[in-house]
């Protein structure tokens, strides 16, 4: 499903380059559930933004689901992830301007799905979480959890192949992690492949691999 080939990712600060990632070599197959882990400032974020396409490395390739991803047009590209692809933010991206049912319903609108199955779809999700009471208020209503649950909605309302998630439980309470981490268990058991970012040993362990960053480089997979 996923391959990166020599993928380096650096920033020139007065004239020296510094890595972010060194020669990351990778390979996902469909179906498996991912857990990157690493100390703060391995490179665990920046990679995971290179697979979900918001991000470029400076150099390697990247093929996902058998396109070479860089030598698409970069409409064409866009459109491949966001038809693909559910990403889980940890400060959240909602919308400000949008109530939540609106925030969770814009990947559906891309996906060019009729209304009427947006509704019923959007009417799952917000029932799914919980959040029925809240699909009228705006993300500065929210708490910081509830924006979280939120963005975890979006992130499945359109039934993606592939969930990117960034330290998806790192504002909600305890109950809330536990019912997320079963939820995406749930889900990659249904053929979903979920790679996330953490540094919760205990919900890496919901993955049936762990891959661990240092220093931009992959030490152990």
């Amino acid at each position: 499903m996923i391959e990166l080939k020599h993928i380096f990712k650096w920033y020139n600060v007065g004239g020296t380059k510094t890595f972010v990632l060194k020669d990351i070599n990778l390979r996902i197959e469909q179906g498996e559930f991912i857990s990157i882990m690493g100390p703060s400032g391995s490179g665990k974020s920046t990679l995971l933004h290179i697979l979900g396409n918001l991000d470029t490395p400076d150099e390697g390739t990247y093929h996902f689901l058998e396109e070479d991803v860089y030598a698409l047009k970069s409409r064409k590209r866009a459109e491949l992830f966001q038809s693909r692809v559910g990403f889980v933010f940890q400060s959240y991206h909602l919308i400000d301007e949008l109530t939540v049912y609106e925030n969770i319903e814009t990947p559906l609108i891309y996906k060019n799905i009729s209304g009427s199955e947006r509704r019923a779809i959007v009417g799952d999700m917000l029932d799914r979480f919980g959040i029925v009471g809240k699909k009228d208020l705006f993300p500065n209503q929210l708490s910081g959890g509830q924006q979280q649950i939120v963005g975890i909605a979006r992130a499945l309302a359109g039934s993606p192949n592939l969930i990117l998630a960034d330290e998806p439980t790192g504002n909600l309470n305890s109950q809330q992690g536990e019912d997320v981490m079963k939820l995406f268990k749930q889900l990659n058991e249904e053929g979903v492949t979920i790679v996330q970012v953490t540094h919760s040993e205990k919900n890496a362990e919901y993955g049936n691999r762990i891959i661990n960053l240092l220093d931009g480089q992959l030490k152990k997979d």
